[in-house]
């Protein structure tokens, strides 16, 4: 059966999900999620950065104004963080993982 995401909030807190790795590309990055054999393009190395410091902020919107994105600036960044949550490329910190199955 396929892991089921989370649905993205984005005053929820958010990290990489355990099984993704990410390479950097001139371009921004790929990740590739080794459970499900996904694999996403970051295209901007602003969103890479957004990405990677999750953990350290106690949501994602903290994550986005700790860049300096808020308001309209932040519409992308939450689109794309909303489509990595989708993928399990990013899971809900604290709490039951988000995206376990029943055994």
């Amino acid at each position: 059966m396929p892991q089921q995401a989370a649905a993205f909030d984005p005053d929820a807190s958010w990290a990489l999900h355990a099984q993704v790795a990410v390479r950097p590309e001139p371009f921004g990055a790929l990740l590739y999620h080794f459970g499900t054999r996904k694999l996403s393009f970051l295209k901007s190395r602003a969103v890479v950065d957004v990405v990677r410091s999750l953990e350290h902020h106690e949501s994602a919107s903290a994550a986005l104004r700790g860049h300096g994105l808020a308001g309209a600036a932040a519409q992308p960044y939450l689109a794309a963080l909303r489509a990595l949550a989708d993928s399990a490329m990013i899971v809900r910190r604290g709490g039951a993982p988000a995206n376990e199955e029943d055994s």
